[in-house]
């Protein structure tokens, strides 16, 4: 039996009823699988309930709506499964820590990543290339000095990720032993939030110093504040980094009972990694409170 299969027809069925009350039989049905056992082999696949996928896939929707559409909050938020526009917007302040009105005011510029769309490929890949549960630790104060560039995300209309990191990455390299006070060992992406309203991004390809020296040509210092970090390897080619990214913003975080600092993030390259390995371990952590 393809299991993956029957799940994405499970998921194709939640996605063309999104603006209804979905009921996880109706699910089961479409995939041809009973309830009992679709919803263990979607655990299973996902880490996540069936209800907590549909639940969460609504909500998503609903922020796509107050970007694209000129509906009431209140339409909006019926038609997301809660029961009034004060639940809606009691949900949406303890994810997002702002109100409906004052997202909808954000436009494009937010940063927020919704809730993934699961397909064959990203569910074989959360399934067998991602610690689903991460290593939850204290971070220290970390002093880097690497290169760095402003970018724009997969999830910007402006995404120019392959034009701008591979090159800082190759120019870092070249240019590493020339950094002073070199921790051994690991180096660090470093993704994080520009102070200026907007979707750009700012990423720094680094390693951590025990002291700051003289800083080599183009090169900067930056530094991480101590903080509680949830901690995720990823297994494989860099390219799929994307579909893990993925999963921890879309799927654990909104389950996890924890917020996103706006700190921020850190990729770890240390003597397991290789950009096309299958073999590949690397991680990816994001602050959280």
């Amino acid at each position: 039996m393809n299991y993956l299969k029957q799940v994405q027809t499970g998921i194709d069925f939640i996605e063309a009823n999104l603006d209804f009350d979905i009921a996880l039989t109706d699910v089961a049905v479409a995939a041809g699988i009973s309830a009992w056992h679709f919803q263990r082999i979607f655990k299973a696949l996902t880490n996540e309930t069936l209800k907590t996928y549909i639940r969460s896939r609504r909500f998503a929707n609903s922020l796509e709506k107050l970007l694209a559409t000129d509906a009431r909050i209140i339409d909006i938020a019926l038609g997301a499964g809660f029961d009034s526009q004060a639940s809606f917007t009691r949900a949406f302040k303890k994810a997002f820590a702002m109100t409906p009105d004052a997202y909808r005011k954000l436009g494009h510029k937010s940063l927020f990543l919704k809730k993934a769309q699961f397909d064959v490929e990203y569910l074989r890949h959360i399934n067998q290339n991602i610690s689903l549960e991460p290593e939850i630790y204290t971070q220290k104060p970390m002093l880097l000095v690497g290169l760095k560039t402003g970018f724009y995300s997969v999830d910007s209309e402006k995404n120019n990720i392959a034009e701008k990191l591979p090159p800082l990455w190759d120019a870092f390299l070249k240019h590493r032993t020339t950094i002073n006070n070199v921790i051994s060992g690991v180096c660090y992406g470093v993704v994080r939030q520009t102070k200026e309203p907007g979707d750009q991004l700012e990423y720094y390809a680094a390693v951590a110093v025990s002291a700051l020296g003289p800083l080599p040509e183009n090169m900067v210092s930056v530094e991480i504040p101590a903080a509680t970090y949830a901690k995720f390897t990823h297994r494989g080619a860099l390219k799929n980094i994307n579909a893990t990214v993925n999963y921890i913003y879309s799927s654990w975080l909104l389950q996890s009972g924890m917020r996103h600092t706006y700190g921020a993030d850190l990729e770890f390259y240390g003597a397991g990694y290789h950009p096309v390995s299958d073999k590949s371990v690397m991680h990816y952590a994001i602050p959280v409170k």
